[in-house]
């Protein structure tokens, strides 16, 4: 075997996805730009025709399966028997209760590949048998087609790369007064429910995954439907998990024999060596009342926001590069075997997966068969906004999350000798009270053995040596914050300690112009100090300064510098921002359904919820940002942040209705979404990347989904939408139905609807009949559009003259009377029938909502079903439609 050589590539923020398929399988390919040009062998994740585990039951089969698992009768033998007796079947069983499979999948993968590739050298990275039958091999592009010859065979698909994408949240979620209460306190909240967490690892030792909770007087509960382990690794040593952390693993193949996993930045194994990973787990399901200490500086207590959940790990991704779609498939595959509830992934593909719908790639197919097994699944919308169709979570079946503001803010300021305040951030201290002192710009304070001539850098406030301590020493130093400090080539902290070196009273950095589009969040400073993150702002320090100078008239050599500021330090919080506000870094729908752009009848992202300026859990190994190298915590901003958010209010939901489906969550979730902000406008959006705040115009539902994340209200929707089919042969049928899931308390997932909105794409019956073994021209249901899908809202990317939808409730609250109210997107008339209905408990009603052009238009206009309950339940319906078109 070829030693694989290991190396350090660095960070690209776009990194270009490898991402194809042989053209015998699906009919096109795609170049693989991540190979070198000398060697075409590449990752290729191969599926098998024969079905996985979970494609060998019916859906309600598998939730009947997992409800038996999770109830005090878990002990009990499954009634259920496979559909399809399975040749290739896992060593894994998924617990006490799952039917046993036989160990002979990966030798039978083994088998595979050996008959085929006689002889040749091949390296076989991963066997998945859960979610997909198939492997992840690393063979040349020949042995490649030899493979996708094979008659076993369905889809070859090109390895491809993907990215990542609280101490006071759950204040601003009203979680103390609201949905914790309803749990029994932040003692118990989320208590029996497992998250897991596809990311970067998690650092074990730290006190917001400690099982040791002063904050509660009971010890963490066995989770018996969880079957997962904790690897042991050199960095991971026995005893990192805990009754808190009940599994870790780590999935890094694909990258080790790429050649792009560097053992030097990063861990082979479930230990965060970047952070990202420690700072989202903490955010869903941090114990709560962690005090939060950074640069000696308390910034309160932190809090999960389901608290009392338990945690499993599984590491796909890693500090630099990123990761691979084999090690995430992988990591996916194995978090259902071991039974997770809710799945967290705050990461997104680099970029739009190609053929015929954006739906059909590896990751999002096996997050299907994950989520037919009972598995909610929440997914960053990713970090590419704010221009239209920037979405990078595409499936319906998974619940995406936008990023949007809170309303509190760290204000640090600094007032100048012409009694100008300038707004700013930064951690830090304030200089002395009501004294003023000399600003001293780092150009102008260079030893005389130093020029801007050679180092146009100078600036920054990098080295010390490059100034004299005599004109800065008891003043303030001022430097320049340009892009090198955004990619890491500058540090805040390499400047604080010039300034120390130097006899700084604190420092004043002021914006280069070029700077534009990148948040700053606030950063921790060791002494006072100030970022000035506007360039209109910067320019008015600048102007006063300059002016402020006295030269020589000669010479026009300075002899005084006359600027003088305070700065009044930002340790200090306020909470009277306008929040929430959806951030310009947030992915925007409409939902590209495919490559070229065209919209796909499906609302994305579903929901916003916290995202910005966030606290959470650091990892004591990352030196990811230098500002927080060393720290317990770190602020960090992005989709990632958002996403755990609402990992988390699931979890609090699943707690509460355990049996409900991953459609029903997401529904409770979308319907008591919040539309309007603190002071009760309605939501806005940042609408560019320079200056956002004077950009900001109202939310539509392709900024926010159904709007921002309302946990209290979500434990109490009081009518839920199912993604299973309401149309049934004759009433007889549906009254046996109701009374099944009446009965049962279990609600359909929707699996075979999914499958008939995928068989409904134009050209996607050789790419289903692939990745999941269906026929759809032999299958005995209907085909549908995405409109079709009983969501709990309305996205149409063409209206061609009037159509009715159909949309389907069920009560789960006591009995109601509703009123129905709605308004209609801009030329488009709009009627919901009926427009009043009673409903019992158990109940279910059946919606229709005819909409007609009334002008020919291709701009997206928007409108709302507003259903509104007569004991308060309110649930919120988004339309949208993209395209008009009125018929003579």
């Amino acid at each position: 075997m070829a030693r694989v050589m290991l190396v350090n590539f660095g960070f690209l923020l776009l990194v270009m996805i490898s991402f194809g398929f042989l053209s015998n399988i699906l009919g096109q390919q795609q170049d693989d730009a991540g190979d070198d040009d000398d060697d075409d062998t590449a990752v290729y994740i191969v599926t098998l025709k024969q079905p996985p585990f979970v494609h060998l039951f019916e859906e309600e089969e598998l939730k009947q399966i997992r409800h038996r698992h999770q109830s005090p009768m878990h002990g009990h033998t499954s009634k259920f028997k496979p559909k399809l007796q399975p040749r290739n079947i896992s060593r894994k069983r998924h617990g006490r209760g799952r039917p046993k499979r036989p160990p002979s999948i990966a030798q039978t993968h083994d088998s595979f590949l050996r008959k085929t590739l006689k002889g040749e050298k091949y390296i076989k990275l991963y066997s998945y048998n859960y979610l997909i039958n198939g492997f992840a091999v690393f063979v040349s592009s020949q042995q490649a087609e030899k493979l996708s010859m094979r008659k076993e065979v369905a889809n070859i698909v090109l390895d491809f790369s993907v990215r990542t994408a609280t101490t006071y949240t759950p204040q601003f979620m009203g979680l103390p007064e609201g949905a914790w209460v309803k749990e029994g306190g932040f003692e118990t909240a989320g208590e029996g429910i497992v998250i897991g967490f596809i990311d970067t690892g998690i650092d074990p030792n730290h006190p917001s995954f400690s099982d040791k909770d002063i904050n509660s007087q009971h010890s963490y509960p066995t989770p018996k439907h969880f079957s997962g382990v904790c690897e042991v690794t050199p960095d991971f040593p026995s005893g990192s998990c805990n009754k808190k952390l009940v599994g870790a693993r780590h999935f890094v193949q694909s990258a080790i024999t790429r050649g792009t996993f560097n053992s030097s930045e990063d861990y082979a194994s479930p230990f965060d060596g970047d952070g990202h990973g420690t700072h989202t787990a903490s955010i869903a399901a941090g114990n709560h009342g962690v005090p939060v200490i950074v640069s000696n500086h308390s910034f309160g207590n932190a809090s999960g926001i389901a608290p009392r959940a338990q945690i499993s790990v599984y590491k796909a991704l890693y500090k630099s590069f990123g990761g691979f779609a084999a090690d995430v498939v992988a990591a996916i595959d194995q978090a259902a075997q071991d039974g997770v509830d809710i799945l967290s992934l705050s990461i997104t593909p680099n970029r739009k997966p190609p053929g015929v719908a954006t739906f059909f790639n590896p990751i999002d197919m096996a997050i299907l068969s994950a989520v037919k097994t009972g598995i909610f699944v929440v997914q960053a919308a990713g970090n590419t906004g704010p221009s239209p169709k920037s979405m990078s979570s595409f499936s319906p079946w998974i619940f995406t999350v936008g990023a949007s503001s809170h309303d509190r803010v760290y204000s640090n300021s600094i007032t100048l000798g012409n009694n100008v305040t300038i707004p700013g951030v930064g951690f830090s201290s304030p200089t002395d009270d009501g004294k003023m002192y000399k600003m001293v710009s780092a150009f102008h304070a260079l030893n005389n053995s130093t020029s801007v001539d050679t180092d146009m850098y100078l600036g920054e406030c990098q080295d010390y040596e490059n100034y004299n301590q005599e004109l800065v020493s008891e003043n303030l130093l001022m430097c320049s914050y340009s892009v090198r400090f955004v990619l890491g080539l500058s540090t805040i902290k390499q400047a604080l300690d010039v300034a120390k070196n130097l006899s700084a009273v604190g420092v004043v950095f002021y914006m280069d112009p070029y700077v534009l589009g990148f948040q700053i969040n606030p950063t921790p400073m060791d002494m006072p100090g100030i970022i000035i993150p506007s360039a209109e702002d910067s320019k008015i320090l600048l102007k006063y300064y300059n002016s402020s100078i006295e030269r020589d008239a000669t010479t026009n050599e300075i002899v005084e510098f006359g600027a003088v500021a305070a700065i009044e330090g930002g340790l200090n919080a306020n909470f009277s921002n306008k929040a929430p506000m959806v951030m310009y870094y947030s992915a925007r729908g409409p939902d590209p359904e495919d490559n070229s752009f065209n919209d796909a009848d499906i609302l994305k992202p579903n929901l916003v919820a916290p995202g910005n300026s966030i606290w959470g859990a650091w990892s004591s190994a990352s030196i990811d940002s230098t500002e927080f190298e060393g720290e317990k915590f770190a602020m960090m901003s992005g989709t990632s942040m958002a996403a755990p958010h609402v990992a988390g209010v699931a979890a609090l939901i699943k707690q509460t209705y355990p049996n409900f489906s991953p459609s029903a969550i997401a529904s409770a979730l979308s319907t008591t979404a919040l539309l309007n902000d603190n002071r009760g406008g309605p939501i806005m959006a940042q609408r560019t990347y320079a200056n956002p705040d004077q950009s900001l115009l109202n939310a539509t539902p392709f900024d926010m989904g159904s709007g921002f994340v309302n946990a209290t209200a979500a434990l109490d929707p009081g009518l839920i939408f199912d993604t299973s089919k309401f149309i049934f042969k004759n009433w007889i049928t549906q009254l046996n139905f109701f009374f099944y899931q009446f009965h049962q308390n279990v609600l359909f997932v929707g699996f075979e609807d999914y499958m008939s909105f995928l068989c409904g794409i134009n050209g996607s019956d050789s790419v289903v009949l692939n990745y999941t073994g269906i026929d759809c021209s032999s299958s005995n249901s209907s085909t549908i559009s995405g409109f079709d899908l009983n969501l709990p809202s309305i996205t149409v990317s063409t209206l061609n003259g009037k159509q009715v939808f159909k949309r389907s409730v069920r009560n789960i609250a006591g009995n109601e009377t509703y009123n129905v109210g709605w308004s209609p997107p801009y030329g488009v008339s709009m009627k919901v029938s009926p427009s009043l209905f009673s409903i019992g408990t158990g109940e279910t009603q059946v919606l229709s909502i005819t909409l007609e052009p009334t002008k020919n238009s291709s701009s997206s206009s928007f409108g709302r079903i507003g259903l509104f309950g007569k004991a308060g339940h309110v649930v919120n319906i988004p339309v949208s439609v993209i395209a008009k078109i009125v018929l003579s």
